[in-house]
């Protein structure tokens, strides 16, 4: 039996052998950190028998693959821990998630803080017995009976909307059983570094038709320091929130008569004025014209890009003079309306259309969260329509776009190539074409990027952006797709060069992605300090006393001829307070005015940067100032040490 392991070397057994013994036999070191392997591109339990010529590689919690196996296992030892603790509760799921795991469970009284506390003390002698985890299979009818036998309602209703004929797999670690297809770790013992987290409600399957169950979530992790690390970031977040922030800087709000429906509030209109200034400005140099299609269009037009057939459930419709209509959940079809709306030659093309388009998607209110997932948003969309000989300058003239954009904030990123996945549509060689076209920019550009096999649109290859914020989290934003079907839908044409009819190809793009999404991310990642160029209010003008509110004024009028976004704070208040107060709203500048100050034609300024930066003349501090936001600078927090 020849294994072929990741570096390519083979590996010769003449019996059947374990994933786990085959890691042992390549190292201890590596047995001791496996979580799962990988045989032909299957995970699977390190407990697996091999017993046939395969690719084999061994995963540890530096992969996905074994980070999911990890918190797996992770939530089987809280739902032990839960069923010592409270027998009557009844189980539901519990899967891994992006940076931790859930398990949620249905409970006559309400789990408390207290409750978790003793939960995890239950959960490290779990870890510590060193529970060897196995697994078995049952027919579905008998795996049906074990656990009506077993009184756990959630996993029976599971079971039986699997086909007849399933054969159904169960984990199990000392007395506990659950419903599970894996993989899990050897033991309990390796899960030494988690927490519990938090506590939330969750209705049964998503529906809120159904039964309220309580969320417990937590993490885990190989290391401590790993845990601490991870939980310090998550304090972090929590100052951050924008929620939290958006409401102390009068940014925006949220009402229970619109859920999920934002209210911008003045200072929040300024910051995102601003962002869509930056973004037409961006736009008009690359090229790109600015159009707006309507917030409601006929059924028909729904039928014909495929939403009402695919995406009917997240939209909302009405009807007017008997005919059904959608509010738009995406910007493309009015895009393509635009295109064909008049003869197209190759000479047009690429034709780049940005469209800044209000749309309306229907989230269930569970997953409604401040600016970061909401029903009404603007996105900020761009369609290209281009001959197959121009994709790739296309793509890597959007992907610079969106470098540029990023780049700007201080933004770090990764990118992720997403190939063709198995309910596709159109040809091979469409694909074929399309999917070189990505990697051939993506090349060129010299970007570094991971292919997601499989994970493309039914309509096309796409690029996607992770950008990562000041304290460590990614979101995903920029976004690049290509687009063979719905120029097929709507039967676009241009003319080619030889006069015939030929089909365009075309592009779907965004680079902020929501407006209002990004908003949020921008004040967790600034922590509601917005570079100057940003900032709602820039400059705080702060008189010493009242007898210097002319000149303060004088300042202010000065400030604002200029195109700066100042106020002045002219209350009854000692200066300390004043200072105070324009540091708590992250203003960038705080102008300091008293007499000594009007007979230099002169202002004290203190910044978020440097503290008190001494006194300049006026005019001087205009120059600087103008230059800082004409450069969009994002000027630093100085160190004590370099001060």
């Amino acid at each position: 039996m020849k294994i072929t392991l990741k570096d390519g070397s083979v590996k010769e057994y003449e019996n059947s052998m374990s994933v786990i013994d085959i890691a042992k036999d390549i190292s201890e070191g590596l047995a001791r950190v496996a979580c799962v392997g990988e045989v032909d591109g299957e995970v699977v339990d390190l407990r697996t028998v091999i017993d046939h010529d395969c690719q084999l590689n061994i995963l540890t919690f530096d992969s996905d693959e074994g980070k999911h196996a990890f918190r797996h296992t992770a939530s089987h030892i809280l739902a032990q821990a839960v069923k010592r603790l409270y027998p009557e509760t009844k189980l539901a799921i519990g899967p891994s998630i992006d940076n931790g795991f859930y398990y949620d469970m249905e409970k006559d009284t309400p789990f408390t803080q207290d409750d978790l506390e003793k939960i995890e003390k239950e959960m490290k002698k779990i870890v510590k017995e060193n529970l060897e985890i196995t697994s078995f299979t049952k027919p579905r009818e008998e795996a049906i009976a074990f656990m009506k036998e077993r009184n756990e309602p959630y996993k029976v209703e599971l079971i039986e909307d699997l086909p007849e004929d399933s054969i159904i797999s169960f984990y199990q670690q000392g007395e506990f059983v659950d419903l599970c297809a894996g993989p899990h770790l050897m033991t309990t013992k390796p899960v030494k570094a988690f927490k519990l987290t938090s506590i939330a409600g969750a209705y049964w399957r998503g529906d809120e038709h159904n039964q309220m169950l309580t969320r417990i979530y937590g993490t885990a992790f190989t290391k401590k320091a790993e845990l601490d690390d991870y939980l310090t970031m998550m304090e972090e977040a929590k100052k951050r929130d924008h929620r939290k922030l958006g409401k102390e800087l009068g940014l925006f709000m949220m009402r229970e008569e619109g859920p999920g429906f934002p209210f911008f509030l003045p200072k929040g209109m300024v910051l995102k004025n601003t962002l869509l200034d930056y973004w037409r400005e961006i736009h008009e140099k690359a090229g790109y014209v600015e159009i707006s299609t309507p917030i409601m269009l006929s059924r028909h037009l729904w039928e014909t890009s495929g939403h009402w057939d695919h995406y009917k459930e997240n939209m909302y419709t009405t009807v007017i003079d008997d005919q059904d209509f959608a509010i738009k959940p995406m910007n493309c079809p009015g895009g393509v309306l635009v295109y064909e709306s008049e003869p197209r030659s190759y000479r047009d093309l690429p034709l780049r259309m940005g469209e800044l388009g209000l749309v309306h998607r229907h989230e269930k209110s569970g997953q409604l969260h401040g600016l970061m997932r909401v029903r009404c948003f603007t996105q900020d969309d761009a369609h290209i329509f281009m001959t197959p000989e121009q994709i790739r300058d296309e793509i890597k003239g959007v992907a610079g776009l969106i470098d540029q954009v990023y780049s700007l904030f201080g933004f770090k990123y990764h990118v992720e190539l997403s190939t063709r996945p198995d309910d596709s549509m159109g040809s091979d060689e469409d694909w074929e074409l399309a999917t070189d076209s990505l990697r051939g920019a993506l090349d060129d550009l010299g970007l570094d990027y991971v292919v997601n096999e499989g994970d493309g649109a039914f309509y096309g290859p796409k690029i996607d952006f992770h950008l990562e914020d000041s304290i460590g989290r990614t979101w995903q934003c920029g976004t690049i797709q290509l687009d063979f079907q719905l120029p097929l839908r709507f039967d676009l044409h241009y003319t080619g060069a030889d006069g015939e009819k030929h089909r365009p190809i075309m592009i779907h793009r965004v680079a902020f992605g929501s407006i209002e999404r990004f908003i949020g991310i921008l004040i967790e990642h600034f922590a509601g300090a917005f570079p100057t160029w940003l900032a709602p209010v820039q400059v705080e003008v702060i008189p010493i006393s009242d007898k210097h509110m002319e000149y303060g004024n004088k300042v202010l009028e000065a400030l604002k001829a200029a195109g700066i976004r100042a106020e002045i704070d002219g209350r009854a208040e000692k200066m300390g307070y004043k200072i105070r107060e324009a540091q708590l709203q992250k203003i960038p500048y705080m102008l300091v005015v008293g007499g000594k100050e009007e007979e230099n034609e002169a202002v004290s300024v203190r910044s978020r940067f440097k503290g008190d930066e001494g006194q300049i003349k006026l005019d001087d501090f205009l120059a600087s100032i103008k230059q800082e936001i004409a450069t969009r600078e994002n000027r630093k927090v100085e160190k004590e040490e370099e001060k």
